[in-house]
């Protein structure tokens, strides 16, 4: 195809030229990255196949089952896919999950009992499990449940304060909860090896302690899971990088057998378990979201990279760094003013397939202490595997980049939210 023939289409999509050059000049340093993600998401993708034809998958799997949905076959089929392509003996994988917060609650209240101890050894945890676990006051929460909290702050380095940790393990002490990405913080990223250090240090302490993982935005970024260095359950959102995109609900709890086992008797009731629970026809789309996972993750793995390469050139914090390893799809870059993360939000808002003509605002969200931006126009309502953008209206004001179902998405997006800070005077190239 004709170079200008590219060069119009950007154009007629509001890109100028001058912004054009900019990120193509970013681009061209990150080839030998790119190949790199790519080789990572090859193996996953025959990881997935390999889980996929060992447990016999068929078109029989794809049918739907209503009511009861008892003896559901694909339903199944799609949790033993799952443990097998995560490396851990047993999965839950349900419609009946509404999102990744559900699902760590499920996981936490389905393993804990009154009189447990709860322990976060990597700070506080994202801020949707605050009211989950009772560090905000909320109706229904584990502490109205007589389960205590407990958590070890990193080290100003990032590191773990291991002696903060032996220290606050107990005979109380039941689960370990371990947050793999960020959330709304500017902490590294825990890589599987460095999850893998931390749970068998804790194991060398308690053997019976439960290690979760919230795996949620780094399902497929490694060549393995939590779940294969020692975590006993890692949770996570289908409509995040494991659904693929084509997932329209769902999450998963993965992991020890008698652990995913007690999780399915919260989700559903005791004695049914996880025997209940009708797939309503989407079963085909988990699956197919499943074996494309590899692959939408590798495009939104670039389009971090490349985001957080093209802002650092600006001059702007960010976190990761343009050159560090990447264990999640996520990128904040701090911008330090509410405007400049309005206008980025806006203008990934723009490029957008679905509702790219609205404006996000800033807004009172559940679950979040402070007005909330957030910037996704998705086939799949709040789908953060999609082009996606939030952050808290707070200092240090940093705005949360991830998704993109296809690098070049990914890449559109990142140009439009720089676009639109040219347009609004935040930033001159």
């Amino acid at each position: 195809m004709e170079q200008h023939l590219l060069e119009e289409m950007y154009a007629s999509l509001g890109i100028s030229a001058q912004v054009r050059a900019f990120a193509a000049e970013t681009e061209e340093q990150l080839k030998e990255r790119f190949a790199a993600i790519d080789r990572t998401a090859e193996y996953n993708q025959l990881k997935v196949i390999r889980a996929m034809q060992e447990n016999r998958v068929s078109d029989i799997h794809f049918a739907a089952t209503t009511g009861y949905g008892y003896n559901d076959l694909g339903r199944e089929t799609l949790e033993s896919v799952y443990a097998s392509a995560f490396g851990c003996e047993s999965a839950l994988v349900r419609p009946q999950i509404t999102c990744g917060t559900h699902a760590l609650h499920i996981a936490l209240s389905g393993n804990l009992r009154p009189g447990d101890e709860l322990l976060s050894p990597v700070g506080k945890p994202y801020d949707t499990l605050e009211e989950v676990i009772g560090i905000r006051e909320s109706t229904g929460s584990l502490k109205e449940y007589g389960v205590s909290y407990r958590q070890v702050d990193l080290l100003p380095d990032g590191s773990f304060d291991y002696e903060g940790i032996r220290k606050a393990l107990n005979e109380k002490t039941r689960l370990v909860t371990i947050q793999r990405s960020k959330g709304y913080a500017t902490r590294p990223t825990l890589s599987v090896a460095r999850i893998g250090e931390l749970i068998a240090f804790i194991k060398s302490i308690r053997p019976d302690v439960i290690c979760m993982v919230d795996n949620c935005y780094g399902e497929f970024v490694e060549p393995t899971e939590p779940s294969q260095a020692g975590a006993d359950m890692i949770v996570g959102s289908l409509i995040k990088n494991p659904g693929g995109g084509l997932a329209p609900i769902g999450g998963y709890i993965a992991g020890k057998k008698e652990c995913v086992d007690r999780a399915a008797c919260r989700l559903t009731a005791p004695g049914l378990a996880r025997e209940v629970g009708a797939t309503l026809g989407i079963n085909q789309s988990l699956f197919q979201g499943f074996f494309l996972a590899p692959v939408v993750t590798a495009g939104a793995l670039k389009g971090a990279i490349f985001a957080a390469n093209l802002y650092e050139r600006l001059g702007y914090p960010v976190f990761p760094s343009g050159d560090a390893d990447r264990h999640d799809i996520i990128q904040a870059i701090t911008f330090g003013t509410p405007q400049g993360v309005i206008s980025f939000c806006k203008g990934i808002q723009a490029a957008a397939p679905v509702d790219s003509f609205v404006t996000p605002e800033p807004w009172d969200m559940p679950g979040y202490d402070s007005q909330v931006i957030m910037a996704a126009g998705a086939f799949v309502q709040g789908s953060s595997i999609e082009l996606s953008a939030d952050g808290p209206i707070k200092p240090p004001y940093a705005v949360y980049f991830q998704g993109g179902l296809t690098w070049n998405h990914a890449r559109l997006g990142i140009l439009k939210s720089l676009q639109q800070l040219v347009d609004d005077g935040v930033v001159k190239l």
